[in-house]
């Protein structure tokens, strides 16, 4: 069993630049700010569906404070002199533990700097090895239509995809299970 609370692992982008892969940390908190600040305002809006400024205290804890039963949530770092520097994150929640759930609900960020460098495909296969570590047979996610880029991601995974839109957003389902590979 994949202890995700402790997860990490060493990858390097398409560029070749090295990044951890690591679960998140209470301790992110100021990292998330600075990476949040650095966001332009589209992509705040694609992840979150609304324009925001900035993450509220409860956000941030949100974010920062979670409890890997129902959330895992996974940063991409690159060392930066003795520290660390957050580029991106993607998580998962799903109500497995309580509900006997087999499905979770897909989120992912990148830093604007880092787009195009399969950073978001690299937090999706690491998301789908705890995902099937912990039995999960589905993973859904709600993108918007205009977000062409995280729809790629989804269609490269090589999972099995459905797709249904509604207005302006598509959501998402991939199978991972055994009839996941296309």
């Amino acid at each position: 069993m994949i202890d995700a609370r402790s997860y990490t692992a060493s990858e390097t982008l398409r560029d070749g630049t090295p990044v951890t892969i690591r679960a998140i940390h209470r301790g992110d908190s100021n990292r998330i700010l600075a990476a949040f600040d650095r966001l332009d305002r589209e992509s705040v809006y694609a992840r979150f569906f609304t324009y925001k400024n900035g993450l509220a205290d409860a956000e941030l804890k949100t974010l920062t404070e979670v409890d890997f039963d129902h959330v895992i949530a996974l940063v991409v770092t690159t060392r930066t002199g003795d520290d660390e520097t957050l580029i991106g994150g993607g998580r998962y929640c799903s109500e497995v533990a309580l509900l006997g759930a087999q499905s979770a609900e897909l989120a992912f960020i990148t830093d604007n700097d880092y787009r195009g460098r399969g950073l978001a495909s690299l937090i999706l296969r690491h998301l789908i090895l705890i995902g099937r570590n912990q039995g999960l047979l589905w993973f859904e996610a709600d993108v918007l239509a205009q977000n062409q880029a995280m729809l790629a991601v989804f269609e490269r995974s090589g999972l099995s995809m459905k797709q249904r839109r509604e207005g302006n957003v598509v959501h998402v389902t991939l199978s991972l299970g055994a009839d996941a590979h296309r």
